[in-house]
């Protein structure tokens, strides 16, 4: 589900920082961060806390940092001299005129430090403080949408069970129609001289394998349960995806069992092709749900 939060943060006068998460819908939980360099430890925390709390969405974390301009950085003699050590043997090795851009130096990761270091090492702590802050504005935009979703979802189950209900009506019909279907069949076979008692099993065996009865009542079994999971809350998406699969195999199987009738029997394939429709619909939102 979408969502968007942000907080801000002061570590110390010298040193302040943003914190933003951005979700937007996906099947399975896909985190991306975009994080100052020299972060790897905070990012190993923050990716293990969204976890707990995140379990589906396409989620992008990112930081950025508010220095004082009045903040004195420091050089970090180590790194520099080592750059311009390894710059130096390369270009005496492959016999090249060349001088290290200072520039470019500067620019390298680490290559200038805050004089005040104990503020950087505050950074890490003040950032997972406001997490829980971030998190909680996140949750809730998502759970207003959950619970539009909700609402379409339930419309959506009541046009199922409507359908369902309808083609429950047409039943008898369908039984009519392959008696006559049947009975047409039955007296080209007893012009052939066929066994009698033998033509009535197999039509009974026929018209038994015609009926949607277990089908109807699986199908309302399945939106029942739906219902219930949806009053239940919680992290129920996957289960919601499963009884969707199990409506759609019910619906295949009674249009499998309809095919061929005509007549009034007809309104049945609609009824289930609308079923179908109303099923691929809620799966669609489905995914979204965590």
């Amino acid at each position: 589900m979408t969502g968007f939060s942000q907080v801000k943060g002061q570590v110390n006068h010298q040193l302040a920082f943003t914190f933003s998460l951005k979700s937007v819908n996906h099947r399975f939980l896909d985190l991306h961060f975009r994080l100052p360099s020299d972060t790897d430890s905070l990012e190993m925390k923050l990716r293990r806390l969204l976890k707990e709390k995140v379990h589906r969405g396409h989620v992008e974390i990112s930081l950025s940092l508010d220095r004082n301009p009045e903040q004195s950085m420091a050089l970090n003699r180590e790194l520099v001299s080592g750059y311009i050590g390894a710059f130096r043997a390369a270009a005496a090795e492959y016999s090249l005129a060349a001088v290290p851009d200072l520039n470019v130096i500067l620019r390298l990761p680490g290559a200038l430090e805050s004089a005040n270091s104990s503020a950087e090492g505050d950074l890490e702590s003040a950032v997972l403080a406001a997490v829980d802050g971030a998190l909680t504005q996140l949750n809730r935009m998502r759970e207003e949408e959950g619970r539009g979703i909700e609402q379409e979802l339930r419309s959506r189950m009541q046009h199922i069970q409507k359908a369902a209900s309808g083609v429950g009506g047409h039943r008898q019909a369908i039984l009519h129609a392959y008696v006559d279907k049947l009975r047409s069949r039955m007296q080209e076979l007893i012009s052939a001289q066929v066994d009698p008692d033998r033509l009535l099993q197999e039509a009974a065996l026929l018209v038994d394998r015609s009926d949607i009865q277990e089908e109807l009542v699986r199908l309302e079994t399945h939106v029942k349960h739906f219902l219930g999971l949806l009053d239940e809350g919680g992290e129920v998406g996957k289960k919601l995806d499963f009884l969707l699969q199990e409506m759609n195999r019910e619906a295949n199987t009674m249009l499998s069992k309809t095919s061929g009738v005509s007549g009034e029997a007809l309104r049945i394939t609609e009824l289930g092709l609308a079923m179908k429709a109303e099923i691929e619909k809620s799966r669609e939102q489905v995914q979204n749900i965590e």
